[in-house]
């Protein structure tokens, strides 16, 4: 049975523990869609939703019952996407179910996740590396180093699976996209932990994928 909502839910994903590189990642961010940074090791939210401007509105019911920041705000042409943040994970899932209470949904209402990259290039050539580096604010590609490259569509899943591959291996965050119509996500890192930091981002997309399909389990319980 259809639910009574104006609210399409493209992307929810609960963060328990921002990696170090995400939030200086994110404290380079020179688009100004970012209000307020995230400590590490905050809890985050990642909600996505059309109509875009209904955004504002669940920005507002998140901010006025609990005491999460705003981090993230962007609005386009079809779809808002909004990530808050706190060191209280508590605070951070009330944060979620206020904007699920405002849509008249549940979670596991989000869109299904897919993933349309996910490869590795091993012992990457030198010009390759270079490339890879012209759109990376921190890290760099080196010589000889394997790169993971994932792609997927809502892009906002990948926020997600960046932290549990920083999480899971020794390895460097070179590039994330997180909006637009597809992410994408470039990692490098010696062979051994970009193989299990790969492993580590499609599990959790996997298991976000599994709890979606049969309304199993909630992030924000």
């Amino acid at each position: 049975m259809l639910k009574n909502t104006n609210y399409e839910l493209r992307t929810l994903t609960f963060i328990d523990s921002i990696q170090p590189q995400l939030v200086e990642f994110i404290a380079a961010d020179e688009t100004g869609n970012t209000v307020s940074h995230p400590s590490e090791y905050d809890a985050a939210l990642v909600l996505e939703v059309a109509p875009a401007m209904e955004i504002h509105s669940l920005v507002d019911a998140a901010l006025k019952r609990t005491g999460v920041r705003l981090g993230c705000f962007v609005t386009e042409r079809r779809y808002g996407l909004m990530h808050v943040h706190h060191a209280n994970q508590g605070e951070v899932k009330e944060a979620g179910r206020a904007v699920l209470q405002a849509m008249n949904l549940e979670e596991n209402d989000r869109a299904k996740m897919q993933i349309v990259t996910n490869k590795i290039i091993r012992s990457v050539e030198s010009d390759h590396a270079a490339m890879f580096n012209c759109s990376s604010r921190s890290n760099k590609v080196l010589p000889g180093e394997s790169v993971l490259i994932m792609e997927t569509t809502p892009a906002a899943y990948l926020g997600v699976a960046c932290n549990e591959a920083l999480k899971a291996a020794r390895i460097k965050l070179i590039h994330l996209e997180l909006t637009g119509a597809s992410g994408r996500l470039i990692m490098s890192g010696p062979e051994s932990e970009i193989d299990s930091a790969a492993q580590a981002a499609k599990g959790v997309l996997d298991k976000l994928n599994e709890m979606q399909a049969n309304k199993s389990s909630r992030q924000l319980a």
